[in-house]
């Protein structure tokens, strides 16, 4: 999908999007809060914030996907480590990862996942037996906490959230 077209969110929103890219940097020195304040003014979408970290807010589309939009310089780096790691990675890991359906300057449209995970014992044999895969792989999973995973319908753990997963040298 090229930078400037989705199939899922509006030229107006890309624009918007576009917008708020050329702004922010204005904001780098602002606490979390205020960007993300700023971020919201700025954008103007009608969807729902469902989540933010430091450097991204995430959006419901009410349609099975969620759109991730940099609130700083980091953010658009984690949506591009996102793409490249789901596009890259070797097959058997690619399940595990969130799909991304599009991506553009600061931002990325994913599919949209229930974040409850289990703590038992089974589930944590799980994620340790897949960070073992990833880095078996080439690709350190820093960032693999309870709250950037999710479980498939198959319960099989997903990981929404690898903006900043990278390769090993």
């Amino acid at each position: 999908m090229s930078l400037d077209k989705s199939n899922i969110i509006s030229e107006r929103e890309i624009k918007s999007i576009h917008l708020w890219m050329s702004k922010m940097k204005r904001y780098k020195d602002l606490s979390l809060e205020e960007k993300i304040s700023k971020c919201k003014r700025r954008l103007k979408l009608n969807y729902k914030v469902i989540g933010n970290g430091k450097h991204r807010i995430v959006y419901d589309l009410n349609n099975g996907y969620v759109l991730k939009v940099a609130i700083t310089n980091w953010g658009v780096e984690n949506n591009k480590t996102e793409f490249d790691m789901y596009t890259n990675c070797p097959r058997q890991l690619r399940n595990n990862l969130c799909p991304v359906k599009e991506h553009g300057e600061g931002w990325i449209i994913m599919n949209k996942v229930d974040t409850n995970t289990p703590v038992d014992s089974k589930y944590k044999k799980k994620l340790r037996q897949l960070k073992k895969e990833f880095i078996e792989n080439g690709i350190n999973p820093k960032d693999m906490w309870r709250e950037n995973l999710a479980l498939s319908e198959e319960m099989e753990i997903i990981v929404i959230d690898y903006g900043n997963f990278h390769k090993i040298d």
